[in-house]
């Protein structure tokens, strides 16, 4: 059996088990080729290089057993692989913390946020930073910025710190515990924020997938908007004069839009349309006054 070959067995066999994707793969065969390469410890771009090579009995047997422990476990690849990719960036994650996949990843790498950001911008906050994969990603695209990356899961910090010391960025990136910005420093001239915010009804009916990343990190509350109040109160006395925050929601507008009808936010274009991510200025924060 060849690689492409074995690809498309194991893409199969994850389309008849209905796994559920999501977590850095959106399709049975992305999923197949991700851990069929890990598997052959081969580069993840390398399935057409590679698409004919024969593999050995042994070989096989080790991308079935990975493929197995995928079907069996419900749990993502990357939790499995221990890695995970953003924009083309490689991070370290496991189930201490969530599966980076947060589209301000985009709005980083494809320079849109950098006009919002003021040219005399220093410091930056990553609230919520889960594996720390956005502070990494923000001191990547911004030299010029310190940034703290905080959290109120210590554990989830734990693997933060594996990821600030693989990018070798700890001079750059401190990692903070803190519940949202209790235990912060700032004024920040930007904050990004991937927060907690799956309404119940959605958890509830998330696949298994989900379920196997920590609760903390999703749950939001009734319509997904608890987290999301106390950050909209808290981040002006946290912000310079001409920060901005950027805050991802998901699938949650309807409730953000109900719950705050009075803001009135710029709402950024990413990869999965205008829904998922928004700017707030601090003068509009300033202004805001809760329903």
């Amino acid at each position: 059996m060849t690689l492409i070959e074995m690809v498309q067995a194991q893409s199969a066999r994850l389309e008849q088990a209905g796994v559920s994707f999501g977590h850095g793969t959106t399709n049975a065969f992305d999923e197949a080729a991700w851990l069929v390469l890990w598997a052959l410890e081969l580069p993840l771009n390398a399935l057409d290089e590679h698409a004919d090579r024969p593999l050995s009995e042994l070989e096989q047997s080790d991308v079935e057993s990975l493929v197995r422990r995928r079907i069996e476990t419900r749990k993502p690849a990357a939790y499995l692989t221990r890695e995970a990719w953003l924009q083309g960036v490689a991070f370290y994650v496991d189930e201490r913390a969530i599966v980076p996949r947060s589209f301000i990843a985009e709005l980083i790498a494809d320079a849109t946020l950098d006009a919002w950001l003021d040219p005399a911008a220093r410091r930056a906050l990553d609230l919520c930073t889960g594996n720390g994969s956005l502070a990494v990603l923000a001191a990547l695209a911004w030299p010029q910025l310190q940034i703290d990356a905080a959290d109120i899961s210590e554990q989830a910090l734990m693997v933060a710190r594996i990821n600030v010391d693989k990018h070798a960025l700890d001079e750059r990136i401190t990692l903070l515990h803190s519940d949202l910005m209790s235990s912060v420093d700032g004024p920040y001239d930007l904050i990004l924020c991937n927060p907690p915010y799956v309404d119940a009804g959605s958890m509830a009916a998330l696949p298994a997938e989900y379920h196997a990343e920590p609760a903390l990190a999703l749950t939001g509350g009734v319509d997904g908007m608890d987290l999301i109040r106390r950050i909209l109160l808290e981040a002006p006395a946290h912000m310079s004069e001409h920060a901005a925050l950027v805050l991802e929601i998901g699938n949650e507008r309807e409730h953000f839009e109900r719950a705050f009808a009075r803001l009135e936010p710029v709402w950024l274009e990413t990869s999965a349309g205008v829904d998922q991510v928004l700017l707030l200025t601090r003068e509009q924060l300033d202004r805001f006054v809760p329903a």
